[in-house]
């Protein structure tokens, strides 16, 4: 959590934000959430950049493993996508290769830890192979809702160095650029900024009664889960330091508008 000076308290309250106590607070999470929500209809409409070369990769296998370079390294503020394209430069999926990614810029919300070198995306390999494949493995069991797919894919995917943050967002793109029928219920907390941001917006720490006040606010609000995990690890960041993700979308005055008045503002 880098965005640790609380706003002042104004008396503000909300059963939707029971941890809030600062309109403005609300103010700076409905500004997050509307440019989170325009972000995913970007994704699914018009994807910027390297989403949209995996949105119409032919190879479903190779679609999948630029999106995970996207994710794994996120793109960074200046020039997005030039670290995720420089390493599936270096290696398809298909050559069997891991991208050295000594010196490639990192975004945000990067999973990549130098320190670990190339631990995480052999293990990401490694994983697939004993799955038959990474489109055998995100697709899992074909009966699967797409909200039960998101979750048992989540959880499988818990790999050296690949956090919560990493997961998620992967399997949010690959579900919203529609190479895979997949999208999350659950914010399933596990510790990083998102679920720290919760935790104070929330009011509560407990996993289980976060997730269901989570669920509420999704609700209340009518936006997707997966709006609100980008905007709550964006509400905890200073405001120039807002991860776009590589998205230019705009938010839309009418939802904003229908979002503060949701949150009382």
């Amino acid at each position: 959590m880098r965005r640790n000076v609380r706003s002042v308290d104004d008396g503000y309250a909300s059963d939707l934000l029971p941890g809030a106590r600062a309109s403005a607070d609300a103010q700076r999470l409905a500004d997050e959430i509307a440019f989170a929500v325009a972000r995913l209809g970007e994704l699914a409409l018009d994807p910027p950049g390297l989403y949209a070369q995996v949105a119409t990769a032919s190879d479903r296998e190779e679609g999948t493993w630029l999106a995970l370079l996207i994710t794994y390294l996120s793109p960074a503020a200046q020039a997005p996508f030039a670290g995720p394209a420089a390493a599936a430069a270096q290696a398809s999926w298909a050559s069997g290769a891991i991208p050295d990614l000594t010196d490639l810029p990192l975004g945000p919300r990067t999973s990549h830890d130098p320190a670990r070198r190339d631990e995480t995306l052999r293990a990401y390999r490694a994983w697939a192979a004993r799955n038959g494949g990474q489109e055998v493995a995100v697709t899992g069991d074909g009966a699967w809702s797409p909200d039960r797919r998101f979750a048992r894919i989540f959880e499988r995917l818990a790999l050296p160095g690949l956090g919560r943050a990493g997961r998620y967002e992967l399997l949010v793109v690959l579900g919203r650029l529609g190479l895979y029928d997949l999208h999350p219920a659950a914010l399933h907390v596990d510790g990083d900024a998102t679920t720290m941001a919760a935790k104070r917006l929330l009011g509560i720490g407990d996993r289980i009664n976060l997730e269901r006040r989570a669920t509420a606010l999704a609700e209340g609000l009518d936006v997707p889960m997966a709006a609100l995990d980008l905007a709550l690890f964006n509400w905890a960041q200073p405001v120039s330091e807002r991860a776009t993700m590589g998205s230019s979308a705009q938010p839309d005055p009418a939802l904003r508008e229908l979002l503060g008045e949701a949150l009382g503002l």
